[in-house]
């Protein structure tokens, strides 16, 4: 009975797959035996074991709202389209009788259904071997992927190595936590199981039907990160869960410091770059081969491109389970500000998700340094205005006046934040000979209503979520290409990779070329020169010649490079700086401000005023997700996280 339950619920689940080769509806199966009869039906199944992945980058998906870098209001007219549950988590108001968000349920039901292809994928009668290699390996590789999303949110977890049998005792299913270094190390098996040999491919024979499926670089590059938050503090003599232990006293926590896995992750780290080498990867330039654009515009398509194009060569794996589309309810659709002055009257497109000062804040200087650490600017003048000249028309409106912090940043920064009188390339205007035609983006004074939540409240807008070419095509309608929400891109493995090494040995080991060397290739992508360069002549220190002072550098680098991807809400979790970072208030520029009568100079000094928006609190017990209190109470033998 229970195989029966098992299966059907396989087969519901299965409805639920979308994107590429996952565009499969199985058809309800009653025993197992039906289900792997045949090839046709075990692919049905295998693509069950994909439909499970969480899904990134959307409202169901709690480093969207849940963290400090995107940020909206609870209001009605909003969470009509998009959940707003990650909000729970940002302000606090995670709890254990009803976890905000959790993953416990689905991530176990994800579980038994790999264990359950892998029990019985060798009675499939007109399977090749070598397809049956590859696909074992395959749900190996999502049973470890499933593990570790339970391990970041959760830390020590039980771990389901094979279903149980249908006459097992009452004891057995009783079970229990496991260390989180065993954990661990039951994810790097698994990884290790499916990429010895040639069972995984080096890449897709046939992008346009296989796409997101899992490939060697995928799980060599998973298996990079899984060791990076393995070797991070969080997880690496972390004192701070001392006192978790399991009821028999066995403790989940080594808080011994284990330099070792740091080691491990360094070499886990080329090896995966290597193989992505290998399979033809490369930090993603949008080539002009017309030669339309200037090199300003070429640089903003490339960076945003890299990101958001589903054919961007960088893009080591990409979640076909989670498609980012220009209808309701979608990344692109929550954040699309009104661009056509044709459509000014859409009232459902409203640019909801916005961003805080801080994080604008966070994004170098052109010279590709903090704006705290540049020598050529006067962190006093911030907040003060300026109009933008002739210079600056390919980044600020020209003649439009904002503060002086829009001023000589990073191409990244004008690439993936929108801010009041920034130049929009795209949206149907691509004449950059005429910077005057490109469309730009308009904070209009009391836009935001306080009632129905019209408009966006911090006064940016995370622009990485939206593809260039999106545009209004009618009053309330976006067209633009859709994309799978990358999970992993080079440029993350480059930067783990340089933070690897400079954990091992810091800036000046055997290995400090290559860590500069990775580092500065994400950095020229970007157009920035290098680490030492850059310090070197716009800062008055060398912070980069000692491993404190490097691994400063490294973390800023990955906050923004990686900026609203979702890895900031787990990076700053497993570094243990999140209670700084938090600390920190999120407040935005003055978008309630009413005003009837008054200059623009006026209306502008009232607009860039910050304003308090939210005050987040961060403790120890914030790491982790609270389990579930039912789940405990049906299973005594698992202990709940330390402060829930």
């Amino acid at each position: 009975m229970k195989k029966y339950k098992i299966i059907i619920f396989a087969a519901i689940m299965s409805l639920t797959a979308c994107g590429d080769w996952l565009d499969v509806v199985p058809d309800g199966v009653p025993t197992l035996d039906m289900a792997f009869n045949s090839r046709a039906q075990a692919l049905k199944y295998l693509s069950t074991c994909y439909s499970y992945m969480p899904k990134n980058g959307g409202s169901g998906d709690p480093t969207t709202l849940g963290g400090d870098d995107v940020w909206t209001r609870k209001t009605t007219h909003f969470s009509n389209r998009f959940s707003l549950a990650g909000l729970d988590i940002s302000e606090g108001n995670q709890n254990a009788t009803s976890p905000v968000l959790p993953r416990w349920g689905s991530m176990y039901q994800a579980l038994r259904v790999c264990n359950t292809f892998l029990e019985n994928v060798h009675l499939v009668p007109d399977l090749q071997a070598w397809e049956r290699e590859q696909w074992t390996a395959e749900a190996k590789v999502l049973k470890a992927y499933y593990h570790y999303s339970l391990v970041q949110m959760y830390g020590p977890v039980p771990l389901i190595r094979e279903n149980m049998s249908v006459d097992a005792d009452v004891y057995a299913v009783k079970v229990e936590r496991e260390p989180v270094d065993v954990c661990f190390d039951y994810i790097v098996q698994l990884l290790d199981e499916a990429t010895d040999g040639d069972m995984l491919p080096t890449f897709v024979l046939d992008p346009a039907s296989d796409y997101g499926r899992i490939t060697k670089p995928i799980a060599l590059s998973l298996k990079a990160k899984v060791l990076v938050t393995a070797a991070s503090p969080l997880f690496n003599g972390n004192n701070d869960q001392a006192t978790l232990k399991n009821r028999d006293g066995k403790l989940l926590f080594d808080t011994t410091f284990k330099p070792e896995k740091w080691e491990a992750a360094m070499s886990a780290c080329k090896a995966a770059i290597d193989i992505c080498h290998e399979a033809g990867m490369m930090l993603y330039t949008y080539e002009d081969a017309a030669n339309r654009f200037n090199d300003t515009t070429v640089l903003n398509v490339t960076l945003r491109n890299a990101f958001n194009l589903r054919s961007s060569s960088e893009i080591i794996w990409a979640n076909t389970q989670m498609i980012s589309i220009p209808s309701s309810g979608g990344m692109i659709h929550a954040s699309m500000p009104k661009l056509n002055p044709d459509y000014i009257n859409s009232n459902d497109i409203c640019k909801w998700l916005g961003m805080p000062i801080k994080i604008a804040e966070m994004f170098y200087t052109e010279n590709g340094v903090p704006l705290e650490e540049d020598n050529t600017r006067n962190i006093g003048d911030l907040y003060n205005l300026r109009t933008a000249q002739a210079k600056d028309r390919f980044y600020i409106r020209q003649g439009r006046t904002t503060v002086d912090m829009h001023f000589e940043r990073e191409p990244r920064f004008y690439a993936w934040v929108g801010f009041d009188g920034g130049v929009w390339f795209g949206a149907g205007q691509y004449n950059d000979k005429d910077a005057s035609s490109l469309r730009y983006l308009g904070f209009k004074i009391g836009e935001t209503d306080g009632t129905e939540g019209q408009g966006n409240w911090t006064g940016y807008i995370p622009k990485k979520f939206i593809p260039y070419e999106a545009q209004l095509n009618a009053i309330n309608s976006i067209s633009s290409p859709s994309y799978a929400w990358p999970i992993m891109r080079l440029s993350d493995l480059y930067l783990l990779y340089a933070e690897a090494i400079n954990e091992v040995e810091g800036p000046n080991g055997a290995n400090s070329n290559e860590l500069f060397q990775y580092i500065d290739l994400v950095r020229a992508r970007a157009g920035l020169k290098g680490v030492k360069e850059s310090w070197n002549t716009y800062t008055n220190n060398q912070k980069y010649s000692n491993q404190g002072g490097m691994r400063e550098i490294i973390q800023k680098e990955r906050l923004i490079e990686l900026s609203f991807e979702g890895q900031r809400f787990w990076d700053i979790r497993r570094w243990k700086t999140a209670p700084n970072e938090y600390h920190v208030p999120l407040k935005g520029w003055n978008m309630m401000v009413s005003v009837i009568d008054g200059t623009e100079e006026e209306v502008n000094r009232m607009m860039y005023q910050p304003q308090l928006l939210a005050e987040q609190k961060f403790g120890i017990r914030d790491y982790f997700w609270p389990i579930r209190t039912a789940d405990i109470e049906a299973n005594p033998n698992l202990v709940q996280n330390i402060g829930w």
